[in-house]
């Protein structure tokens, strides 16, 4: 494992994760959990687990993403917030 590798992973990681909880949008919102899931994946495959890493990319970061976004483009807003 390479130290300065996980330790700017995880800084990444952080970061994607407060971003997701202090946005507003709803799109942004769910760009960075998108993110979030990447750098995830990346984590995983530092960590040799290459089997977790292809489910995290194949379900969260792709599908998952996906299906969020378009459950967001259903939504109307009802404020200007």
């Amino acid at each position: 494992m390479i130290l300065p590798l996980d330790l700017i992973l995880l800084l990444f990681v952080f970061i994607c994760a407060i971003a997701a909880i202090t946005v507003r949008d709803l799109l942004s919102a769910v760009v960075i959990l998108g993110a979030y899931s990447f750098f995830m994946c990346l984590l995983w495959t530092q960590m040799a687990a290459v089997d977790v890493a292809f489910t995290e990319a194949s379900v969260s970061a792709g599908i998952g993403t996906v299906l969020m976004i378009g459950a967001v483009s259903k939504t109307k807003r009802r404020s200007k917030d």
